[in-house]
């Protein structure tokens, strides 16, 4: 037996308790507003609604002066605690970046649950399926409610839908970098009224009734209290998956989800430190028209397009939440037609340049023929044809050998080189493959054999018909070269030489050299232009 003055401490502690609980809730539910998000807005703000009418129906529970009234009031309580699952599942959805709470079928279903166990607890002193209530004197005078089998499949049927919520937030919790120890912390204070309800249900000293809406008046103060800034940033960071980097009006770091730390590791433990000197590069973007951020890491290049969003705490702007989408596919496809667009520029060019001068010899001679009745003038015609036709096949050449490659395999560079030469018209010419044990090539054979006769035909072109060719391995096994003989190339031109229609030849069309640097690149290699052993010209390529 509990001594009268114990009891009515005991008696004020549980009316003081749930009627704080219930005026904390009230009180909070405006607040609410100031949450950006509407789904999240409305959850919570519900679920203080409910959880508020819970701990006050609990108050008039204990407080109302009939029998009749009291146990009015608590199944009061038990139609508006069960309802406020819904707002909890509700909130903790929306907040995760979940869509649960807008599935038709899952509204649905929840409706029907709710109402079966509504009509159950209305129709209770009908049947008696949920509680009996009895008089008790312990810990203090008041109405007892006897829980009978319906009343825990409910109870564990709202505890399992609880803790789904509590680990939608677990996982979100988790999944975003910053500190949300706290946010933990005010979550665990909903859960811990359990204990309460199961210490109600084993021991006599305790009241057998739901504790948890003074959980939900515990949470609702951590968040607008003390932690509403945070609150509002782990919501932003867990629904995306993008980098996410949240500074203050000054241009201090506040916070970073975990993409944007492993993007830029020297954000970790820098709170509060100007993000300008942390990631310069970023606050350019910001400030750059494209907003594009070109960021390379593990020896990949990746691209983000970087937006800067006004963050917001009750309408009033706080900061700036800065939202890196990867837009790598979308850039290099833009590069890919930037470069596809400068060739076609450069065809355009050859086309009205390089081809106009063979087409105004073959007209020319064609009007001499046809006025002179003189078929010698149709010679240079067939030359002029010739020449085009060169042009045009070299051009198509150049304009496919930019796709990228995607089957090779191991190759003997010696045969191919053996088998390009013997596509080259130059008797007096030679070739020597000095290749040894040379390195072994991964390569498309078609499109390493286009790159040989290329090479092949610059020497002779430049080295005269007696050249001599030489295909070598490099001194260090990671590629091989291609030698001539010839007059060698002038340092000032070794860049300029790979680009489409550029040539110092008379007969060449200035493709040769560009196919070879397209072939290269489409495996992933490298060539320059170095000063042959014999001065001639050297191309060294690089396949490692």
């Amino acid at each position: 037996m509990f001594p009268l003055f114990s009891q009515s401490v005991l008696y004020g502690a549980y009316v003081s308790a749930f009627a704080a609980a219930a005026v904390v809730s009230f009180a909070m539910a405006p607040r609410t507003k100031r949450i950006e998000h509407d789904d999240t807005r409305r959850g919570l703000f519900w679920l203080l609604l409910t959880s508020g009418g819970w701990a006050a129906a609990h108050v008039g529970y204990l407080t109302l002066p009939t029998v009749g009234l009291q146990y009015a009031s608590y199944v009061l309580g038990l139609v508006v605690g069960i309802a406020s699952v819904g707002p909890w599942l509700y909130f903790c959805s929306a907040y995760t970046g979940r869509s649960i709470h807008r599935d038709p079928t899952v509204r649905r279903a929840f409706l029907a649950v709710f109402l079966v166990i509504i009509a159950v607890k209305l129709t209770n002193p009908i049947h008696n399926w949920y509680f009996v209530a009895e008089w008790a004197t312990e810990p203090f005078a008041y109405l007892e409610m006897r829980h009978r089998a319906f009343h825990w499949i409910a109870m564990g049927l709202a505890y399992a839908l609880a803790f789904v919520g509590f680990f939608m937030l677990l996982e979100l919790f988790t999944r975003v970098n910053s500190d949300t120890r706290p946010l933990f912390a005010l979550i665990a204070l909903t859960g811990i009224p359990v204990i309460f309800d199961v210490a109600g249900a084993v021991s006599p000293m305790v009241l057998d009734i739901t504790y948890s809406s003074i959980g939900v008046a515990a949470f609702s103060v951590g968040v607008f209290s003390l932690y509403f800034d945070r609150f509002q940033f782990v919501r932003v960071a867990g629904e995306t998956d993008n980098p996410i980097v949240v500074v203050d009006e000054s241009g201090d770091l506040r916070d970073y989800n975990g993409r944007a730390a492993e993007l830029f590791p020297s954000l970790s433990d820098s709170l509060d430190e100007p993000l300008a000197e942390l990631v310069p590069e970023l606050t350019d973007a910001i400030d750059d028209s494209e907003g594009i951020l070109e960021v390379e890491r593990d020896e990949t290049t990746r691209y983000y397009n970087v937006s800067a969003n006004p963050f917001t705490t009750g309408g009033a702007q706080t900061g700036q939440s800065i939202v890196l989408t990867d837009v790598t596919h979308r850039e290099r496809y833009r590069q890919e037609l930037e470069a596809k667009n400068e060739k076609l520029e450069q065809f355009a060019s050859i086309v009205s340049h390089d081809l106009r001068n063979p087409l105004q010899v073959a007209k020319g001679r064609v009007e001499l023929a046809l006025e002179q009745d003189d078929t010698t003038h149709l010679d240079p015609v067939v030359r002029a044809h010739a020449r085009m036709e060169q042009l045009i096949e070299e051009m198509l050449t150049l304009a496919r050998e930019g796709v990228s490659i995607d089957e090779t395999e191991t190759v003997d560079l010696g045969r191919i080189a053996e088998r390009s030469w013997g596509m080259v018209a130059a008797a007096d010419a030679s070739l020597s493959v000095d290749l040894g044990d040379g390195p072994t090539v991964s390569a498309d054979p078609e499109r390493l054999q286009q790159l040989f006769e290329n090479l092949f035909r610059n020497a002779v072109e430049h080295g005269g018909d007696d050249v001599v060719v030489t295909v070598g391995a490099l001194s260090d096994g990671a590629g091989f070269y291609v030698e001539d003989d010839g007059e060698g190339i002038p340092a000032d031109e070794r860049e300029e030489i790979f680009e489409a229609g550029y040539t110092t030849s008379t007969n060449g069309t200035g493709f040769g050299l560009a196919i070879v640097s397209e072939i290269v690149e489409a495996h992933g290699w490298e060539i320059r232009a170095v000063d042959g052993t014999d001065g001639g010209a050297r191309f060294e390529i690089r396949t490692e």
